[in-house]
């Protein structure tokens, strides 16, 4: 599976880079593939070991912040390994001349 969220500590300020980073920081040390984007961190494994990740994610970002906004989608795709990879190359694949 892979999941996308974004988590967004609110009554912080506008500033929030360095919370995100706590949480992104959970993400890279967990060893699972993962991406970050200005807008996502997209994660791939199995259902129990990412969802694990992405509640690690929110709280150390909950240790610093009052409040915290958590957006999530998933694509529950059983069998399908490396899918961060391989749904980029296809879309690339069809956007060759």
């Amino acid at each position: 599976m892979i999941v996308a969220f974004s988590v967004t500590p609110l009554g912080v300020g506008e500033d929030v880079g360095e919370y995100v980073a706590d949480a992104v920081r959970v993400v890279r040390e967990s060893g699972l593939p993962n991406r970050t984007d200005a807008m996502f961190t997209s994660i791939e494994g199995e259902w129990d070991e990412v969802m694990d990740v992405v509640k690690r994610a929110v709280a150390a970002v909950e240790e610093r912040a009052p409040r915290v906004s958590l957006v999530l989608k998933a694509d529950i795709r059983p069998g399908v390994t490396d899918g961060l990879t391989s749904k980029v190359e296809t879309v690339e694949r069809h956007l060759a001349p």
